[in-house]
């Protein structure tokens, strides 16, 4: 099912209507066959509210595309492929670099989280008996070939939902074969290392930057080198002047970790022009780009990339759970076997079971409604959290409220250290990080990083505010 957060990368200046746009994107996907006959549609009206255009203009495509014959509407089961679709599509609409033949195979534990605890969605808001029941069914369904070893590019069926939801949702045009699932995002960058880096090559960062990246690089063999972010995200001409023969970039366009800030068209434009130039690889960490409440989410890097040079990597322990222990990789066309041959000799493959749960999780339409749901209540609890610490640390802080992503930045004020407030706080049970532990070789501002997701009311949140004073004073 197409997921109702479908977000075509539109192109505002094209000359091209949006309606046109929802359209090609559509037919486009009926093509590949990554919506087949039968497959539901949103309804106009949740399309038209995820995407901020006028319900008119959707229900113009979906009026296009019924003329055409492409889909049907039928009572209660809504708008749906058509069974008998047309012979042929106009291959004008086909996306060239999603259509390469396949040359494939098939915090330590506590009792819940802690308060602020990064990193984790909104846990007592999923859907958790429908989790269950989707869990048993495909427990149910388990026959001898789920007991073989799994595939080492992943389930052929949730490679297939995860390139429909991101080409529909991210902008991101794949095909099944480009994606690689893996068990997390460090294995996907263990991954890319082992299939197109070597030992000692350099890879710039950010800095401050997710600590994470640094040590997996590090211990792969590459050399990491730190690169300054501003309020345009990572600065390219500095990483050229630091670092000018690296062969890799690691980046987080969408909502740079952790200072939150989008990296801008023209460096996004100049980065891929320096790894077109260059034979560069950028690896774009697309951690939370869902997650917007300002504006309809950001596209991806990766669909502005036209010379295959962007290895798009995205993980399901933000949207989904940690536990899920889910991530994936979408890859070049040119570099299928690369990754292929690297898969088989660096990885076993994703327990089957999960992979099964998730493939139905997000083909019946389920993914889609909960990402919804979470932006809404996301955008909920980020407003009463600021609002509460405000309230009662405003002479103490100054709250950085980000346009998108999982956390808030506290800013101090006066001389106060962000490393020694973040250490009492964690001593009394608050998980935190501190600002500065995020940097390496460049200075940034005191500050304290705080999850809202899991902050359910506005009495909680006052009460960990006065928790923070006291430790304050």
């Amino acid at each position: 099912m197409l997921p109702p957060s479908a977000l075509p990368p539109f192109r505002p200046h094209s000359g091209e209507p949006i309606y046109r746009q929802i359209y090609a994107r559509l037919r486009n996907a009926i093509a590949e066959q990554l919506l087949r006959p039968g497959d539901r549609i949103p309804a106009a009206r949740a399309l038209a509210l995820e995407l901020g255009v006028a319900r008119g203009t959707v229900e113009a495509a979906y009026a296009l595309l019924s003329a055409e014959g492409y889909v049907e509407t039928r009572a209660q089961a809504g708008t749906v492929v058509t069974q008998q679709l047309p012979p042929l599509l106009p291959p004008s609409i086909v996306l060239t670099n999603a259509t390469a033949p396949s040359t494939l195979a098939a915090m330590p534990a506590t009792q819940g989280p802690l308060p602020f605890q990064m990193g984790l969605p909104a846990l007592d808001a999923f859907p958790r008996k429908l989790w269950a029941r989707l869990a048993a069914r495909s427990i149910r369904a388990t026959g001898q070939t789920d007991m073989l070893y799994p595939p080492s590019a992943g389930l052929p069926a949730l490679r297939t939902e995860i390139a429909t939801y991101l080409q529909l949702s991210r902008g991101v045009a794949c095909s099944p074969e480009q994606v690689f699932v893996t068990s997390s995002y460090r294995e996907t960058l263990q991954l890319i290392a082992a299939a197109v880096l070597t030992r000692g090559d350099q890879v710039w960062v950010e800095d401050p930057g997710y600590a994470p990246t640094a040590a997996v690089l590090t211990q792969a063999g590459m050399l990491p080198v730190p690169v300054a972010v501003d309020d345009e995200g990572l600065q390219l001409a500095q990483a050229v002047q630091t670092a000018p023969t690296a062969r890799a970039v690691v980046v987080t366009p969408a909502h740079q970790s952790p200072l939150c800030v989008a990296l801008s068209l023209p460096r996004r434009l100049a980065l891929l022009d320096w790894a077109a130039r260059h034979d560069g690889w950028i690896v774009e960490d697309d951690y939370d780009g869902e997650y917007r409440y300002v504006g309809r989410p950001l596209p991806a890097l990766k669909s502005l990339d036209h010379a295959g040079r962007v290895l798009y990597a995205g993980t399901f322990s933000k949207v989904l759970f940690p536990g899920v222990r889910l991530a994936y990789l979408v890859v070049p066309p040119s570099q299928l076997v690369v990754f292929q041959r690297a898969a088989q000799a660096c990885f076993s493959g994703a327990p089957l079971l999960t992979q099964h749960i998730v493939s139905d999780f997000i083909g019946a339409g389920h993914f889609a409604r909960h990402l919804q749901r979470m932006r809404k209540l996301y955008a909920e609890r980020r407003l009463l959290v600021t609002q509460a610490l405000q309230q009662v640390l405003g002479d103490y802080v100054q709250i950085h409220q980000p346009p998108g992503g999982m956390h808030l930045i506290l800013h101090l004020r006066g001389r106060r250290s962000d490393r020694a407030l973040a250490a009492r706080m964690r001593a009394d049970g608050m998980a935190v990080h501190a600002l500065s532990e995020r940097s390496v070789a460049h200075p940034v501002r005191p500050g304290l990083l705080l999850s809202f997701t899991n902050i359910a009311t506005a009495e909680l949140a006052n009460q960990l505010g006065q928790r923070i004073l006291a430790l304050l004073k």
